[in-house]
C-alpha cells in the first residue's frame, strides 16, 4: 500500500462545513496527511461530487473557494472507462445496499491505485475495501 490516500467526498466536504458531525475529525484528519507527508489524491469525479455537496449545502463562494483549494493541494485523477465499468460490475454484487456509483469507481480506483480510502462511510468496509484510518 502506498502512503498516498485516496479521498472520498464525505471528509472533503466535512472538512469545509463547520456544522457537519465529523468537521473537528476531517480537520484534524488533514493536518495529520500534511504532517506525515502523505499524498491526497481526488478523483475527478469525487471532485464533481463534492463540488455539488459544498455549492447545494454552503453555496457558491464556499464551492469557488473550495475548488480552487482542492486543486492546488490534492493530485486529481480521472477513473479510468475500466474503473467505471468495474464499479457498475461491484454495484451488481451488492444489490441490498445503497452503494452509490460514486463511492464503488473509487473503491475500484483504490486497488487499481494501491491507495487506502479515506472515508467515513460504510459502505467502503462492505465493498472490502483497504480504509484510512489513523
Amino acid at each position: 500500500m502506498s502512503r498516498a490516500i485516496l479521498a472520498d467526498a464525505g471528509p472533503l466536504f466535512a472538512a469545509v462545513d463547520p456544522d457537519d458531525a465529523y468537521h473537528k475529525r476531517a480537520q484534524s484528519e488533514l493536518k495529520l496527511v500534511a504532517h506525515e507527508k502523505r499524498e491526497l489524491i481526488v478523483s475527478y469525479s469525487t471532485v464533481l461530487e463534492t463540488h455539488a455537496l459544498v455549492l447545494r449545502r454552503l453555496g457558491a463562494k464556499a464551492a469557488e473557494n473550495w475548488l480552487a483549494d482542492i486543486l492546488v493541494s490534492a493530485r486529481i485523477v480521472n477513473p479510468s472507462v475500466e474503473d467505471y465499468i468495474g464499479g457498475a460490475v461491484k454495484l451488481a454484487t451488492f444489490t441490498d445496499q445503497s452503494i452509490t456509483l460514486f463511492d464503488s469507481v473509487l473503491a475500484v480506483l483504490s486497488t487499481r491505485l494501491r491507495v487506502q480510502v479515506w472515508t467515513y462511510d460504510h459502505h467502503f468496509d462492505v465493498m472490502r475495501s483497504e480504509v484510512w484510518r489513523p
